[in-house]
């Protein structure tokens, strides 16, 4: 798929003022991403050198190893790319423009644009959609051979024009070296002084040059996003998109609308995923897991056939065993739970490493908060076919020996030896008159 002549620029210099927010449009997240980096991950597996981002300049230290170009003042589409001109350089044949809030961008649609362009030798080739609502998109207007002849924004077509059904998704492919001499000539016609990328292309049309379209399959890979009503109905595409993959690969997922499964997420066949389960970041479940409902696992492992919930929270670094359980109202955090080892309900183990065929008792803790400020958090460390009874504590740094037993409501600060029972606390003592009953 790699196009060795392609360079690319995706535009994110927009403050996104409908969005009603202090953060940037295209730094708004979407399961697990910002929206730019959906358009950023559409693009790379193109090859595109160099692949550039138009910022602003509030959002210039935003995008890591991406080379970014900084817009200083937002003057439009066509100063944005024409700000780009250095960082392309002269060693690409054709420039995909991508604009930074187009979520739905797939690979696929991008490599069949860049290759429309290129069959059809154009000098531009613009991605067109015909939506169910064509709202105020700017019309595709084409000659009597099909090619394009024009791009009328809303405000500017006539009633005929406006019937159109073709629309721009301001996403295009330019022969790089005519793309330049475009862009200067651009000249302002608004009382903002913008320059917009649409003007490059009729101007390409009115000297003579071929410009074509190709109209993408699935409308909804190129809805823009500007407000949070839209940026909620991407989301839930993703989501759909997501699950589906999920769901054709043998995963099973009983409610799929209320399943959220970021795209790093990792599941072999025949895990089970209830309702309102959401399963972020590198999170990773092998085969016949079943998790949820009303989970959320967060760059976590979860080993085969174990069970999840309901409930239930997994914080980064935890690693549930091969049938391992962590049960209602449990929270783990950087904890390795051992093979069948069952963590049932209403707990909170962190900083922990506990064996195989283990059973904590309800309500248990590992109190892992450091001793003393700017000391690492404890660790608890409890081994194989431990009984924890109910709402044991455990003070960290601690450990517990295989086959060793607590009684209930125990605290454990010294190690607890192999085959040993630690605990007891003091016997019941009642206190006549101490109850909450008071004369008057």
């Amino acid at each position: 798929m790699t196009d060795n002549s392609l360079a690319a620029v995706v535009m994110a210099g927009g403050h996104g003022t409908r969005m009603r927010s202090a953060v940037p449009k295209h730094l708004h997240p979407i399961l697990g991403r910002r929206m730019v980096d959906w358009v950023l991950e559409a693009a790379r597996p193109l090859g595109p050198a160099p692949l550039v981002v138009i910022a602003s300049p509030e959002s210039r230290d935003a995008f890591g190893e991406v080379h970014v170009v900084v817009q200083e003042r937002a003057l439009g589409t066509g100063d944005a790319v024409r700000s780009a001109r250095e960082a392309v350089g002269s060693g690409a044949e054709s420039l995909l423009v991508l604009s930074g809030d187009t979520p739905l961008l797939t690979a696929e649609l991008l490599q069949e644009l860049v290759e429309t362009h290129g069959r059809e030798q154009a000098t531009a080739t613009v991605l067109s959609f015909e939506p169910a609502d064509v709202r105020s998109y700017g019309r595709i207007v084409r000659d009597s051979d099909g090619t394009v002849q024009a791009i009328v924004e809303a405000v500017d077509a006539t009633e005929e024009q406006l019937e159109l059904r073709e629309c721009n998704s301001s996403i295009y492919v330019f022969r790089t070296e005519l793309l330049w001499p475009a862009l200067e000539r651009l000249e302002p016609h608004n009382a903002q002084g913008e320059l917009y990328l649409t003007d490059a292309v009729r101007d390409l049309v009115e000297r003579g040059e071929r410009v074509v379209a190709h109209v993408a399959a699935d409308a909804a890979e190129t809805e823009g996003v500007n407000t949070r009503v839209e940026l909620a109905a991407a989301a839930a595409a993703l989501r759909d998109r997501i699950n589906l993959a999920h769901m054709l690969a043998g995963v099973a997922i009983t409610d799929s609308a209320s399943t959220w499964i970021e795209p790093g997420v990792e599941l072999e066949a025949d895990v089970v995923v209830h309702p309102f389960t959401m399963l972020r970041g590198a999170t990773r479940v092998a085969a016949g897991a079943a998790i949820g409902p009303h989970a959320v696992v967060i760059d976590a492992e979860i080993g085969a056939e174990a069970l999840v919930g309901p409930f239930c929270y997994l914080r980064p670094g935890t690693v549930l065993g091969p049938r391992a359980k962590a049960g209602t109202f449990v929270e783990l955090k950087k904890a390795i739970i051992g093979e069948g080892t069952k963590v049932p309900h209403l707990s909170y183990i962190g900083d922990a490493e506990i064996g195989q065929e283990t059973n904590i008792g309800a309500g248990s803790i590992t109190a892992n908060f450091p001793h003393r400020p700017g000391q690492p958090k404890g660790k608890t460390t409890i081994g194989d076919n431990v009984r924890v009874g109910v709402d044991t504590l455990f003070v960290a740094p601690v450990t517990v020996g295989d086959d060793a037993w607590t009684a209930a409501g125990a605290v454990v600060s010294d190690d607890v030896p192999d085959n040993a029972l630690a605990g007891f606390p003091p016997r019941q003592v009642n206190k006549e008159g101490r109850g909450g009953k008071r004369d008057g």
